[in-house]
């Protein structure tokens, strides 16, 4: 019971991470916009084949476009975080409770 307890946890923080990770990326894509880069520097390539499959995903269903401003990122974050709230800290509580 103790090593299903441990590795609930250790899913529980690398997602955690991961998804940390990913929501600094999407800020980091978010910002990079307003400076209009080189379409063909590699990290912007890295960054938009990141980010651009979820904004398009998000865009199918809600109009993200409002006075110019993509709100695409702002939804992602959101959505990312309620996940990490609800769902990682539901993992560790189940973790803890074993």
């Amino acid at each position: 019971m103790v090593v299903i307890s441990t590795l609930l946890m250790a899913i529980a923080n690398i997602l955690h991470m991961v998804i940390n990770l990913y929501i600094w990326i999407v800020i980091i894509a978010a910002l990079i916009t307003w400076v209009r880069p080189d379409p063909y520097n590699p990290i912007v390539q890295i960054l938009y084949r990141l980010t651009e499959p979820v904004y398009a995903f998000i865009r199918r269903y809600i109009p993200t476009n409002i006075s110019g401003f993509d709100i695409a990122p702002l939804i992602l974050i959101l959505g990312l975080q309620f996940f990490d709230m609800f769902f990682v800290n539901l993992l560790m509580k189940l973790a803890v409770g074993m």
